[in-house]
């Protein structure tokens, strides 16, 4: 079990210490939690189908996402939509529940949610919705490196060619 959690934040070498062992296994209860959200999202897409047209054409009309949006809703840019949302939100769920480049996925579950996020520009319910809450909690796992506790970067990083590159450093966690 990690008790001390090394990363770097912005360019600044960051420690976290958890005394005990229960913020280590909420840490992990989270990660766990969000990677189940993911990936039962992206595997439902993928077993009943998914199209993203109606969303892409109507939902960002309006929206500050609708240029980029707009450019994905017809042709060979809406079929890269169908396909890679369910394959990477089940890969994102995948590698949050193993903990293995659990930053990486971490981004890219905020990137997806963003855009989702600032789509949903009426905010019917409040600015405090969903996808902002996901948005946290991908950037949660990030910051703290959940994925070196009760994860598979926890044996990542022990590894020659992990200690060996900063890059595969910052990636892992």
């Amino acid at each position: 079990m990690a008790t001390n959690v090394r990363t770097s934040v912005l360019a600044d070498d960051v420690s976290l210490r958890f005394d005990g062992p229960w913020a280590a296994y909420v840490l992990a209860l989270v990660r766990v939690l969000v990677g189940y959200w993911m990936l039962h999202a992206g595997l439902t897409k993928l077993m009943f189908g998914f199209g993203a047209e109606g969303y892409l054409k109507y939902a960002s009309v309006g929206a500050i996402t609708e240029p980029i949006m707009q450019a994905f809703a017809s042709g060979s840019g809406l079929a890269f939509v169908n396909f890679m949302i369910p394959v990477g939100e089940f890969l994102i769920g995948l590698g949050l529940m193993l903990g293995a480049l659990v930053r990486l996925a971490s981004f890219f579950g905020a990137f997806l949610l963003f855009f989702f996020y600032f789509t949903n520009h009426g905010w019917t319910h409040g600015m405090a919705n969903g996808e902002l809450w996901g948005i946290m909690l991908f950037v949660l796992l990030a910051v703290l490196g959940a994925g070196r506790v009760y994860g598979v970067d926890q044996y990542l990083e022990s590894m020659d060619w992990a200690r060996d590159s900063r890059f595969a450093r910052y990636l892992l966690g």
